[in-house]
């Protein structure tokens, strides 16, 4: 079997239109175009996902090492009392005794 000739394309249309009437045939070929249209969608979705580079994972920064405190300047407190003076010691004495 080769080729059909042009008779036999003019048959199978007349059988065609006999079959699904002349009111149906455009519904059918617009259907026909969607679901060709759709397959061609598909085909080329999977052909680019197929050839595209994977996603680089993006690798977080290590966290930051934790901050100690240190004090730069003496905290003042309010309210509180200052602490009493200690006098130096007099002459003769011994650090740490009193007169």
């Amino acid at each position: 079997m080769g080729t059909p000739g042009p008779f036999e394309i003019i048959l199978i249309l007349v059988v065609v239109l006999l079959l699904f009437g002349a009111k149906r045939i455009p519904e059918i070929a617009r259907g026909l175009g969607k679901g060709i249209r759709e397959f061609k969608d598909a085909t080329h979705d999977i052909k680019q996902e197929l050839t595209a580079e994977p996603p680089r994972q993006q690798i977080p920064p290590p966290p930051a090492p934790p901050v100690q405190a240190q004090p730069s300047q003496p905290v003042a407190t309010e309210g509180v009392a200052p602490a009493p003076a200690v006098p130096p010691p007099a002459e003769g004495q011994a650090p740490g005794t009193q007169a």
